[in-house]
């Protein structure tokens, strides 16, 4: 059952209604009630079948003022690529010792993972813990490179990874509600242009269906489909 802060801030909301982007976040920080610094988020149904490959939808973008969470950055690479790593700012970056703790271990005291690719073939075996968790390197979001210096920074400059569910959704969080409006909208901007550009070609009919703004205890508020779509294309 809803509790009465729930309620009485989803009162303030059309449910079916769709609103312009600034409006919907107005909404949001409007209806806030939690006693903590909430994340906004931004939800996305997408007209994809991610069972097929060509289908999927999987990137990473640069939000331009960053997700306002620390980010912990393991690197793991050999020889110099490991001081340009720790020389970037990443929080841990090494080979063997942290494979093994992660192996043998379950040693999780991270965020992100960026690795080179040489050694991929080494961390593939840690696919069944990294995995589950969101935290495999995929060449896809660039966390598999050799510029390991430009991926830390990016990283810890504010840059998110987005894939898709097997229902079709994209979750991305776009900062926190301590952030001010335009910052919010800023960044929402960015992630909307992001994913609609993502569209795969083999995605038939409709495929932005509904996108939705939210704090982390508050309602979702629809944001304008068009509007969205428009980022992309002008």
């Amino acid at each position: 059952m809803a509790g009465k802060k729930f309620t009485d801030a989803k009162s303030k909301i059309e449910r079916n209604q769709e609103y312009a982007l600034a409006e919907a976040i107005r909404l949001v920080k409007e209806t806030a009630y939690a006693q903590f610094d909430e994340s906004v988020d931004l939800a996305f149904r997408l007209g994809v079948d991610p069972r097929h490959a060509d289908q999927m939808v999987r990137g990473s973008v640069v939000l331009p003022h960053g997700t306002g969470k620390p980010v912990r950055v393991l690197v793991l690479a050999k020889g110099e690529k490991q001081r340009e790593a720790q020389e970037a700012g990443a929080d841990y970056a090494g080979f063997d010792d942290y494979l093994a703790k992660i192996e043998k271990e379950s040693w999780l005291e991270f965020d992100r993972i960026v690795a080179t690719p040489d050694v991929m073939k080494d961390v593939a075996r840690l696919g069944k813990v990294l995995g589950p968790r969101g935290l495999m390197p995929s060449p896809k979001t660039g966390s598999v490179t050799f510029e390991v210096a430009k991926a830390v920074a990016e990283i810890k400059k504010g840059k998110v990874d987005y894939r898709v569910d097997k229902l079709g959704n994209v979750h991305v969080s776009i900062g926190r509600m301590s952030f001010t409006a335009d910052q919010l909208v800023d960044n929402a901007r960015v992630a909307i242009e992001a994913i609609v550009r993502a569209k795969p070609p083999a995605a038939k009919g409709t495929y932005l269906r509904r996108v939705a703004v939210s704090s982390t205890m508050g309602p979702g508020v629809r944001i304008d489909k068009q509007e969205a779509i428009a980022l992309a294309t002008a």
